[in-house]
């Protein structure tokens, strides 16, 4: 599969997910926005809009080009293994995801990286579209460690594919602003990540963003000890205290966040 192929597929499920979880969030918000729900979205999105072309630019089809090249010299710990081609896309995708809640966990304790992920934490407001509000800093840092673990793994392109289309798409559920069934969510609990869980790490309370690492899987917080549950969820205030009275706000406000003071 080609990398141009695989762009499509990902930009074509980003945009339906997008579109699914804007929807339900109309019909039935889990909490009414504070602030206007169209300057974010042209703000979120347009991070979104910025990174996919520095991605294009500076880093297109790096993992691809990593997982081509270690199937073909045959290098990484998967071809030791002798899985089947099924077998071998499910360990990628338990592994990436292993190795996500790591880098996850890092970018909130070393200070340079937490300067770049605050952008992320700093929306007041979570719904699907803080999926994407990642500085380009994060993005391009990201992508680089992404390539890394690739070649180590050995994982082949199918398994890269299925992991980021599962990461893209768990994210936009976990950060929509969507009122779930009642008695859904417990179910997810165990295993996956519900918008309950992961509104709990964007919580202002330091002891609550210090948890709910998980992306795709809830399995690597319970191993480390870093779940968080028993939170009041009506009561949880979004954002990054430093930053919640802060009026710079704007897109380019954002860019140069990375410069400020650290924030709490």
């Amino acid at each position: 599969m080609t990398d141009t192929s695989q762009a499509l597929i990902r930009l074509g499920l980003f945009l339906g997910g997008l579109g699914v979880f804007l929807i339900l969030e109309i019909r039935d918000p889990y909490r009414p926005p504070t602030e206007s729900k169209a300057r974010r979205w042209a703000v979120n999105l347009g991070l979104a809009g910025l990174n996919a072309v520095l991605i294009r630019w500076f880093a297109a089809g790096a993992a691809l080009f990593t997982a081509q090249y270690a199937v073909q010299e045959r290098m990484g710990v998967l071809p030791l293994l002798g899985l089947p081609s099924w077998a071998n896309v499910l360990a990628t995708l338990v592994f990436l995801d292993a190795a996500l809640y790591v880098w996850h966990l890092l970018n909130h304790k070393v200070p340079l990286l937490w300067r770049f992920h605050r952008v992320h934490h700093a929306d007041r407001n979570m719904d699907v579209s803080t999926a994407s509000r990642f500085h380009p800093g994060e993005i391009l840092i990201s992508a680089a460690v992404k390539a890394g673990l690739v070649f180590f793994w050995g994982a082949e392109p199918m398994g890269i594919l299925v992991f980021e289309s599962a990461l893209m798409l768990t994210a936009q559920f976990q950060h929509s602003s969507l009122r779930m069934p009642v008695g859904l969510e417990p179910w997810l609990w165990p295993l996956f990540v519900p918008p309950s869980m992961h509104r709990i790490h964007h919580s202002v309370r330091i002891l609550e963003r210090d948890s709910n690492y998980g992306t795709v899987f809830s399995l690597w917080d319970r191993l480390a000890g870093t779940l968080v549950r028993d939170v009041d969820q009506e009561g949880i205030v979004i954002g990054v205290g430093g930053h919640n009275q802060d009026t710079r706000t704007g897109f380019h406000h954002l860019l140069a966040m990375p410069a400020w003071p650290p924030a709490p």
